[in-house]
């Protein structure tokens, strides 16, 4: 379900509902409770991320930075390249999930990433927001193919990937710097034909009404 109820001029791009989640993109006035969250989860998340850059400011305690955050977001979505949401229960802030690195011509092709509040992990609440991105990556994008790439022993995470069947393509070498290491992924994918055969079965056990 997508909403797009504001004039244009204040457009901040779609917002998609699932059963319990709602996506929108971040404005800097979500800055407060991005930081709770981020800081409260550090040990939790920043394992699994990039190293930040030695003269790059901190996001995460950086109101300013945090802004040019959302600006190189909005201009990612206005050219087409990719599509940032922060990920809302019950209005309440408790995470993210992106599709970037939109490919068009013969490829068809985007990567989803995700994390979570920790203290809403283990209820399910990922899945359903990864299956709200699928389908805005398919029928909305006319995207051919979405791909997830997770560091092997992020069980967490491909727990996620296991929950939805997405096909496991095997694991690339060195794929990723995260937290200073090249590390290992494994690829997980789910093309537009496999959407469509897999649609109703997907909509029905995360987001038709409980």
């Amino acid at each position: 379900m997508i909403r797009r109820d504001r004039p244009p001029a204040e457009d901040r791009g779609p917002t998609l509902f699932g059963r319990r989640v709602m996506l929108r993109s971040l404005t800097v006035a979500d800055f407060p409770s991005w930081r709770e969250v981020r800081t409260r989860c550090e040990a939790w998340l920043t394992k699994w991320e990039p190293m930040r850059l030695p003269n790059q400011p901190d996001v995460v305690r950086n109101r300013d930075a945090f802004a040019i955050r959302c600006s190189a977001r909005q201009r990612d979505r206005q050219l087409g390249n990719g599509y940032g949401f922060g990920l809302f229960v019950d209005g309440t802030f408790c995470g993210e999930v992106n599709l970037s690195s939109i490919q068009r011509g013969p490829f068809q092709n985007a990567y989803i990433g995700y994390w979570i509040d920790e203290a809403y992990a283990g209820q399910g609440l990922m899945p359903e927001a990864v299956v709200v991105m699928i389908r805005f990556a398919f029928e909305e994008l006319r995207l051919h193919r979405v791909q997830v790439s997770i560091v092997p022993r992020n069980a967490a995470s491909r727990r996620v990937a296991e929950k939805l069947g997405l096909r496991d393509e095997g694991t690339a070498l060195r794929y990723l710097e995260i937290n200073g290491v090249w590390e290992d992924h494994v690829r997980y994918a789910i093309t537009s034909e496999e959407w469509t055969e897999r649609r109703d079965q997907l909509e029905q056990e995360w987001l038709a009404p409980g």
